[in-house]
């Protein structure tokens, strides 16, 4: 049995990494994805994945933190789908260096797509989560938002922002009955740490797989209860 069969959704930074397999983890529950990126040809890879499944993908190219290409981004998921179940926040970007060569355009550019685009994106799509009394948000957050790394400043602050937004929009949301959710991952093997951590020892990372499998379990649980975040670490790793 599919567990979200019938289910529409939207995945931001679906071209790779966590959104794409997320993206791919979901269109095997059933649901009809869309992706969002600003990559072409990693969206119409994806797509092409997903179809394998025998569900409906549809390719978006948006910058997230652009208010008119996130109205574009909910107007088109609705016009082809019908309705938004789920949104998945994952789109993100990291530039790692220390605090004081840490330009103003580069702070800027972070908050903007990592905390600015969560909030176009939630607010937009909650709109029509209220009209169905029902719907859930999935930010994708990360071990940054719980605690501090060295040369990760505007990332730290950012992801900081991004699991408080979560919580407060939980409030906000419940009583129309969307639940809003947070994933704090740490090291998972995708190409933004990969570049960010060239060099790098990866074989014990987390892969996307293994978050996309947390998210599956968060929108499939029974509406009983919630769960506001969840972190998860490499085996490895020192606890929090």
């Amino acid at each position: 049995m599919k567990l979200l069969k019938g289910k529409k959704a939207i995945v931001t930074g679906g071209g790779r990494g966590i959104g794409r397999a997320i993206a791919l983890a979901i269109a095997e529950e059933g649901c009809d994805v869309a992706v969002v990126s600003r990559t072409q040809d990693e969206l119409d890879r994806v797509v092409g994945e997903i179809g394998m499944f025998g569900v409906n993908g549809l390719a978006i190219t948006a910058d997230i933190s652009d208010p008119t290409d996130v109205e574009y981004v909910v107007e088109k998921t609705y016009e082809e789908f019908g309705r938004i179940d789920i949104l998945v926040n994952n789109a993100g970007i990291a530039i790692f260096k220390p605090f004081l060569e840490l330009t103003q355009d580069e702070w800027d550019t972070t908050m903007a797509v990592n905390i600015r685009g969560a909030f176009l994106c939630s607010q937009g799509v909650a709109k029509v989560m209220i009209g169905q009394d029902s719907g859930t948000i999935i930010n994708i957050c990360s071990s940054a938002s719980k605690k501090a790394y060295v040369n990760q400043m505007a990332y730290v602050a950012s992801k900081h922002g991004m699991l408080g937004f979560s919580k407060a929009l939980a409030l906000e949301l419940q009583p129309y009955g969307i639940r809003v959710h947070a994933i704090c991952p740490g090291g998972v093997d995708t190409k933004l740490t990969a570049d960010a951590r060239q060099g790098t020892d990866r074989s014990g990372w987390m892969r996307p797989e293994d978050i996309a499998h947390v998210a599956v379990m968060l929108l499939t649980m029974n509406h009983r209860s919630s769960i506001d975040e969840i972190y998860i670490r490499r085996y490895d790793a020192s606890p929090m």
